[in-house]
């Protein structure tokens, strides 16, 4: 998670409070007994009579201890091996011997009577049908796309911060730029088309960690771990459009990228570009790290959320407290508001995210939801009545709001998953993950694309958000990491449901 300053990106990556990882496996060997299958009067000193080694005898004798114990797990793969091939054989002999009549006594060249065929197709089709379900993930997860360098293109990378991009979002208004937020204590605004950065928001003391943008009116909407969330006017001129690169890529590439080392970023930042220094609005009634805003529909107000465990709403034009939004145990991670309802879901480190109701002046309602068992990195909503719901335990969750007992889908994954996006019109989920992937899932769970990250594109450290722009019939979803860059894919819609 974004910390409170400090511009170095190895500094601000140690100290990502309050989310901590775990190692994705772990090795743990039990000590035993070795002697007791050792034949009687074979010592271990007897053992290592005659062998030049300086090291000390008790050392010796626990890694004679540790080797013996391998050398039985290796053999009890071999005995499992061997138990799988005559399975194997047993299976094939099956299918000769109620499937293969042989004519003339010669099996190399005898010919398959028709009921034998018809025997061999019955027996293939029901192993088949029995083995499908459960190898239809596994497979699906090594399944080559048809046609899959036309479903996502590199549409620009956005290079320029100094440090790491906590989070990024595409404006509401004509013109249409992209914002990031980095930990360098600034935020940018950039040309989609051209890659090009516009202006420089240099008004914060700290890490800026969220930007959104009003939705009718060009102003944006800063949160920083100087405890402050601003709100700055920006205005930009977008330049002549470039021709776009001819770089492409499958949505499955599976190649890796460590060839680059991970502070390794190409290009030299922004230069001579507008600076805004400051802010329309201070908003400063916080007592820590203001993690993540946003607005409320219609733009009038905002909500934030800060590790002190709090929410605070404000008015826009006075900024002043309106509520203080408490009940997390411990720091809150995220906050999101519904796009045409007055409503608030704020998520936190305690593995809960809660569901705050405005819609009524005099009642203020709060729901909590459990369905986490660690950090719960963001919650978004829907266009329709759902909320999407992300984790440290490496699970995505879908909820709908009309029933919010139990998760109508759930998505396993294989890395801890940071702030997701929903796609308002297809509503397609992108999952940032802190191994470098990038997936799209629909609402129902099942996986749709995998977004390149090979030696030529993608990104080189943890991806930290994903925002979608879907303006003028195209479809682009944007990524930013902790390699200091944001990056823009073009997405082929029609073609990514086709192929599912």
């Amino acid at each position: 998670m974004p910390v409170e300053g400090g511009s170095s990106s190895g500094s601000a990556s140690a100290a990502r409070h309050p989310k901590q990882k775990r190692k994705a496996h772990s090795l743990s060997i039990r000590r035993t007994n070795s002697t007791e299958e050792r034949p009687p009067g074979i010592l271990r000193g007897d053992m290592l009579e005659g062998q030049d080694s300086k090291l000390p005898l008790g050392l010796r004798n626990n890694l004679l201890d540790l080797f013996g114990q391998i050398e039985r797990e290796f053999e009890n793969l071999y005995i499992e091996n061997l138990e799988l091939r005559r399975e194997i054989d047993s299976l094939n002999e099956r299918l000769t011997g109620d499937g293969q009549a042989i004519e003339g006594g010669d099996p190399s060249k005898g010919a398959l009577k028709a009921k034998a065929s018809h025997s061999t197709s019955q027996l293939s089709q029901k192993l088949k049908t029995t083995y499908k379900a459960s190898t239809s993930k596994i497979v699906s997860s090594f399944k080559a796309t048809t046609g899959s360098r036309a479903l996502c293109q590199l549409l620009k990378e956005y290079i320029g911060h100094r440090d790491g991009i906590w989070d990024l979002s595409v404006t509401r208004t004509q013109p249409v730029v992209l914002g990031t937020a980095s930990a360098d204590h600034s935020a940018l605004l950039w040309s989609i088309e051209t890659g090009k950065c516009l202006l420089r928001y240099a008004g914060h003391a700290g890490s800026v960690n969220s930007i959104k943008f009003h939705p009718t009116e060009q102003m944006a909407l800063t949160a920083s771990g100087d405890q402050t969330a601003h709100i700055w006017r920006y205005m930009v001129q977008l330049p002549a459009p470039q021709p776009p690169p001819d770089v492409s890529a499958p949505c499955d590439d599976d190649q890796d990228s460590s060839d680059r080392e991970e502070g390794e970023v190409d290009g030299d930042g922004p230069s001579e570009v507008p600076t805004v220094r400051v802010a329309t609005a201070t908003l400063k009634s916080h007592q820590g790290v203001v993690i993540a805003a946003d607005w409320l529909v219609g733009g009038r107000q905002v909500v934030t959320a800060s590790w002190d465990r709090a929410a605070n709403l404000y008015e826009v034009e006075t900024s002043e407290l309106v509520h203080t939004l408490t009940g997390h145990d411990q720091e809150l991670t995220h906050c999101c508001t519904h796009p045409t309802q007055r409503l608030v879901v704020t998520s936190s480190r305690d593995t809960t995210f809660r569901l705050w109701d405005f819609r009524d002046p005099s009642i203020h309602s709060v729901n909590v939801f459990q369905g986490h068992t660690d950090t719960v990195t963001s919650a978004v909503f829907t266009v329709g009545d759902n909320v999407v719901s992300g984790s440290d335990d490496r699970t995505v969750k879908v909820w709908d709001l009309k029933n919010m007992r139990s998760p109508i889908a759930t998505i396993r994954t294989d890395s801890a998953v940071n702030r997701i996006s929903v796609s308002a019109n297809q509503r397609i989920i992108a999952l940032p993950h802190d191994n470098r992937q990038v997936r799209l899932f629909d609402m129902s769970g099942v996986r749709l694309a995998r977004l390149p990250r090979s030696n030529r594109m993608g990104h080189r450290r943890m991806v930290c958000c994903t925002a979608w722009n879907e303006e003028n019939q195209a479809c682009n979803l944007f990524t930013c990491g902790f390699d200091r860059q944001a990056i823009g894919w073009n997405i082929n819609i029609p073609a990514l449901l086709q192929e599912k």
